[in-house]
């Protein structure tokens, strides 16, 4: 029986150092790019196959990964990499800092200097980096938001650029930014609401959305960091011009903004 017990012990030492083997392999083809965030991952069946291991193994491994929110498990559907934007899917929710930010006036214009140079360093890598998912990902985006009423669109504008920021393949960045969600969000319908009434300064702004776009996908960097920041720069210069000539910028807060007033994808 003590020589039973044993080898049992041994047998499950050596399945776990097996799955935690498999669990370090598949993390690192996450981190490599070999899986993207939200992709779903193959079978259990598969991934044995692959990995020339027991299923068993398998399973323990993607249980682990599951664990440290890895990867996500949806019953009936299966198991998906985990998205590179962590938090709450409301975009509404706030805490007691966001508020008491939200209304100061130079908040806007402090929050354009940030975007403007960190959404250039994402347009750079996204441009040396996206993969043919990214590529997919960032059409997707950049349709839906020509597609949308230039009135209402800034969840599908922030959508956009966060598409291209998660092209970016750069969990710091995107972690700092995902942070800023809410205050970012808030710029972009600051903007929408100010900037796209204006025809011919909608006009520029839809130019310069298909610029950002265009070099991405064509894969020139230099261009791609370029087109990202003079866009932002153009729109904190276009309204701070409007505050100068004696406009008072619409500010809606962002828990005022009904739910069924935007479609498509997140910026």
């Amino acid at each position: 029986m003590k020589e039973s017990a044993g080898q049992t012990s041994v047998q499950t030492g050596k399945l776990m150092a097996i799955s935690q083997e498999i669990s370090s392999r598949l993390e690192q083809l996450i981190l490599d790019g070999g899986m993207a965030p939200e992709q779903k991952i193959p079978s259990e069946r598969q991934l044995a196959a692959r990995l020339r291991v027991s299923r068993s193994v398998v399973r323990e491994a993607l249980c682990e990964l599951q664990g440290r929110g890895v990867i996500e498990t949806h019953h009936g559907k299966g198991s998906f990499v985990s998205s590179m934007v962590p938090g709450s899917k409301d975009l509404r929710a706030q805490g007691p800092l966001m508020h008491l930010f939200e209304g100061h006036r130079r908040t806007l214009y402090d929050l354009l200097e940030v975007r403007e140079q960190l959404e250039g360093q994402a347009a750079y890598l996204a441009a040396q980096r996206a993969n043919s998912m990214d590529r997919h990902r960032i059409t997707k985006a950049f349709r839906a938001l020509e597609a949308t009423n230039p009135l209402s669109n800034a969840h599908p504008d922030h959508g956009f650029h966060q598409t291209i920021v998660e092209a970016s393949h750069n969990p710091i960045l995107v972690h700092v930014l995902s942070s800023l969600q809410n205050m970012i969000l808030m710029t972009v319908r600051t903007s929408v609401a100010n900037l796209n009434p204006r025809a011919e300064v909608y006009k520029k702004i839809v130019h310069q959305h298909r610029k950002i776009y265009d070099a991405i996908i064509a894969g020139r960097p230099a261009s791609a960091q370029k087109a990202a920041m003079a866009h932002v720069r153009f729109v904190s210069k276009t309204m701070r011009a409007m505050e100068q000539e004696g406009s008072t910028l619409i500010r809606i807060p962002i828990e005022q903004e009904s739910p069924d007033r935007h479609m498509g994808v997140h910026r």
